[in-house]
């Protein structure tokens, strides 16, 4: 970004690249979406496989079994993932479209109120009546709608999300999370098989935990503890229940 100097024309030339020329926002909406549904994808992969698998495995030792209903959960999970995500970010995507088209609207309709709307938004940031005034005028001869949006709405409408993104990304992060739990709970000996699950769920979850609160912004520690916490409260009542049907001649 490059620095201001007290000139009007400078302050305009400022306001001007941090709106629309910092290379780092191309696509940020697009990114933070993906990683958002990738990490989420992910965690649910682990946490439901997990809990799927290790409450079959304590009510039964046949792999078989424990293979069908980790495949199912898998497949059943990754399906459920990418539809919801479709559809969460598919009524993003509708509402920000929405209000392109009413700004559009607005600016074709009333200019004069628009530009006096664009101008109290500069003063209420700081600036003074006669360089908001400047600023809006400016803004608006080379961008209006850009200008109104990332101002008033913050959107930009090169970087709307995309539902397809964000359902690809979930349903390949679930599928890449559950498989971690099926290869714990199949691959050692069945006497370690709840046991060495248990341990890659909890340090799988304590990561996804990280990398969820870093994309936030938030504590690391915090969300570890929760995420970690409520995937181990998962794995203990599934498997809690799996071996009372097992007990019981259920499984």
């Amino acid at each position: 970004m490059s620095i201001c100097t007290p000139p009007r024309a400078a302050i305009v030339a400022c306001v001007a690249d941090a709106t629309h020329d910092e290379p780092h926002r191309e696509g940020l909406a697009q990114r933070l979406n993906w990683l958002r549904a990738g990490v989420l994808g992910a965690n649910d992969g682990i946490v439901s496989v997990a809990a799927v698998v290790v409450g079959v495995a304590g009510a039964t030792s046949h792999s078989g079994a424990i293979l069908l209903a980790g495949l199912a959960a898998l497949v059943g999970g990754a399906v459920s993932m990418a539809l919801g995500e479709y559809v969460s970010v598919s009524s993003q995507r509708d509402t920000e479209r929405a209000l392109i088209a009413k700004e559009r609207r607005e600016l074709r309709e009333m200019p004069a109120e628009e530009l006096e709307e664009l101008t109290d938004l500069y003063r209420a940031k700081g600036l003074s009546a006669d360089t908001a005034r400047q600023v809006a005028i400016e803004l608006t001869a080379h961008d209006a709608l850009a200008a109104h949006l990332e101002v008033e709405l913050k959107i930009d409408q090169a970087d709307v999300v995309s539902p397809w993104y964000a359902a690809f990304a979930s349903a390949v992060a679930f599928t890449v999370g559950a498989l971690l739990p099926l290869a714990a709970i199949l691959l050692p000996p069945e006497g370690w098989r709840v046991p060495i699950t248990f341990v890659a769920v909890i340090a799988a979850l304590a990561v996804t935990g990280a990398v969820a609160a870093h994309l936030g912004g938030a504590s690391r520690l915090r969300a570890m503890v929760r995420t970690v916490i409520g995937g181990a409260l998962a794995l203990v009542a599934t498997f809690g229940i799996g071996t009372l049907l097992g007990t019981a001649g259920l499984g």
